[in-house]
């Protein structure tokens, strides 16, 4: 989180935001969760944290937390969020850290089918409109937001062209080569996007992706390559106006009282990011205690404007002027986590061959 969810944004500083607890990126180099953790029972240590390259809270918070809980917070950001879920589903037998935040609704049932994740112990209870259907022992909400086709109302403006509306309209000759997606395979929000096409097309989504690819939308891997690399409201050699990003994005893009980009809000396919404990933990106690400090006052107040995503828990702050800017969309494409599971493998194939061809 993996944010905004604009929600991925500032994450290359996230580093140095972090400075005040030990970073190592995908598990490789720095200590293991065994060296650095203390033996099970025992409290304090290092508790480690595995995530997605989004991960971003103030420094302030994450040394409150280490001062009050006794724990040195170690985050290993391991990519987007789909490549998060992948590497702790092959992990699952020898867990690489001993939390992991940023797995959302479209990948979660990936390393909870493979046992990557152990039964909570919190007595923090987020809403139950949040919950995994199964799973919801392993996994805690802890934010929420609507991934959504997200347009350079400037650069329109500036073309006079209208911008797109809906899902079809991105197929419209009007619009060639100005759409850029994170990949469906490696990315939580090109996942999202994709969903919101099986939502709408059904069984005929394949061939609206074909369509959509014959009109010139381009792939990345992730959320930040498409916002950062390729979107005229963002990048600096941006040559594509059309994003898919999230729905709190237009309020981190304010000139003058207005922003300048906009979410289709008829596009959306709500995303909810989980934390749990990782089975197999060295340090079992400080991975509960992170999971629970996610979901405290202060860090749920935090996260609009340090990931750009809403928090779930009744009673946190979020900005003024994001009722104006970040409006949420009223009716967001579903598709149930059961029918993710069952299904997104073979999604993910034909979305592959598609965009191959």
């Amino acid at each position: 989180m993996k944010h905004v969810r604009v929600r991925a944004a500032l994450a290359a500083t996230s580093a140095l935001v972090l400075a005040g607890c030990s970073l190592a990126g995908g598990g490789d180099g720095g200590t293991t969760a065994a060296e650095s953790s203390t033996s099970p029972g025992e409290p304090g240590g290092t508790v480690v944290l595995a995530t997605h390259e989004s991960f971003h809270l103030p420094e302030k918070l994450v040394k409150a937390f280490e001062e009050e809980s006794g724990y040195t917070l170690e985050v290993r950001a391991a990519g987007d969020a789909g490549t998060l879920a992948t590497k702790l589903s092959l992990t699952a037998d020898n867990p690489i850290a001993d939390a992991a935040f940023g797995i959302d609704n479209t990948f979660a049932s990936r390393p909870l089918d493979e046992g990557a994740f152990a039964e909570l112990t919190s007595s923090v209870t987020p809403p139950a409109e949040y919950a995994l259907p199964e799973g919801g022992d392993r996994l805690t909400p802890i934010d929420s937001a609507s991934v959504c086709v997200n347009v350079d109302t400037s650069w329109f403006d500036a073309e006079g062209l209208a911008p797109p509306r809906t899902l079809a309209d991105l197929t419209d000759p009007a619009y060639a080569d100005l759409l850029v997606t994170p990949g469906a395979s490696t990315s939580s929000p090109g996942m999202a996007f994709l969903l919101a096409t099986v939502a709408e097309y059904g069984d005929d989504w394949p061939d609206y992706w074909s369509d959509l690819m014959a009109n010139g939308a381009k792939i990345v891997d992730g959320w930040e390559d498409a916002y950062y690399g390729d979107f005229t409201a963002a990048a600096k050699n941006g040559t594509r106006p059309i994003v898919v990003s999230y729905d709190s994005s237009p309020a981190f893009t304010v000139k003058g009282g207005r922003t300048t980009t906009a979410a289709l809000l008829d596009t959306c396919f709500r995303q909810v990011e989980y934390a749990g404990v990782l089975a197999g933990a060295e340090n079992p106690q400080g991975a509960q205690a992170l999971v629970d400090w996610l979901l405290s006052d202060e860090v749920q107040s935090a996260l609009p404007e340090s990931m750009y995503v809403f928090p779930v828990m009744p009673g946190a702050t979020i900005p003024d002027d994001w009722a104006t800017f970040a409006p949420q969309p009223t009716d967001p494409y579903e598709v149930s986590p059961e029918e993710i599971s069952a299904d997104r493998e073979q999604w993910l194939t034909e979305w592959t061959d598609v965009i191959s061809r």
